[in-house]
C-alpha cells in the first residue's frame, strides 16, 4: 500500500475519540445521494455546485473561530482553509458558467449540512479542539464526493481538482489526527 492510499484509508477511519455524539457533525454518506444518479455534464454541474457550498462551509467554520483560536498551528489552518478553499470556490463557480450555472437544487442539502456543522462548532467549548474535530468529517466527505467525482466526471477541470482535494485533504487529515493525539484527545 503506498502513502497516498494508507492516507486515505487512515483519514476515511474514524478514531474513537471522533465517533462522539455531535449533532451536525454525522453526515458522511449522506452528502453524495444526489450524486450518485448523475453522469457527464449534468454530473459535473451539480458535484461543483455542492462542493461549492461545502467549500465555502469549511470557509464559514474557519472564520467562525478565527479570532478564539489559541494554538498557533490552528491559526495556520484556519487561514490556509480560507485562502484556497476561497480560490477554488471563484474557480468552480467560472467553471460553472460553461457548464448550464449553479445548480441550486443540488446544493440545498448541502447548505443544510453545512449550517449545521456550522451550528455544532460555535456551541463547542474549545474552539482549537472544535475545529479539528469538525474538519474531520467534513474533510471525509469532501475526499468522498471527489471520489465519486473521479469515477464519473469526464471533464479535465472537475478531474484536477478532485485529485487535488483527495490529496490535500487526506494530508490535512492525517495532520489533524496527529495534533489531537499530541494533546490526548
Amino acid at each position: 500500500m503506498n502513502r497516498f492510499a494508507l492516507l486515505v484509508a487512515l483519514s476515511l477511519t474514524p478514531p474513537a475519540h471522533a465517533q462522539m455524539n455531535m449533532p451536525g457533525m454525522n453526515h458522511g454518506m449522506t452528502m453524495n445521494s444526489g450524486l450518485e444518479a448523475w453522469k457527464g455534464k449534468a454530473f459535473d454541474r451539480a458535484f461543483l455546485s455542492m462542493m461549492i457550498v461545502h467549500h465555502q462551509g469549511a470557509v464559514d467554520m474557519s472564520k467562525a473561530v478565527l479570532n478564539n483560536v489559541k494554538d498557533a498551528q490552528i491559526k495556520r489552518w484556519t487561514a490556509d482553509i480560507i485562502g484556497v478553499q476561497q480560490k477554488e470556490i471563484g474557480e468552480m463557480n467560472s467553471w460553472l458558467k460553461t457548464l448550464g450555472g449553479v445548480d441550486k437544487g443540488a446544493q440545498t442539502g448541502m447548505n443544510t449540512e453545512m449550517k449545521d456543522m456550522l451550528a455544532s462548532l460555535k456551541a463547542s467549548k474549545d474552539s482549537d479542539r472544535g475545529l479539528v474535530e469538525g474538519m474531520l468529517p467534513h474533510h471525509a466527505s469532501a475526499i468522498d464526493m471527489a471520489s465519486l467525482a473521479l469515477q464519473k466526471s469526464s471533464d479535465a477541470r472537475v478531474l484536477g481538482l478532485a485529485r487535488d482535494i483527495i490529496r490535500t485533504q487526506a494530508d490535512e487529515m492525517y495532520a489533524y489526527r496527529q495534533w489531537l493525539i499530541k494533546r490526548g484527545f
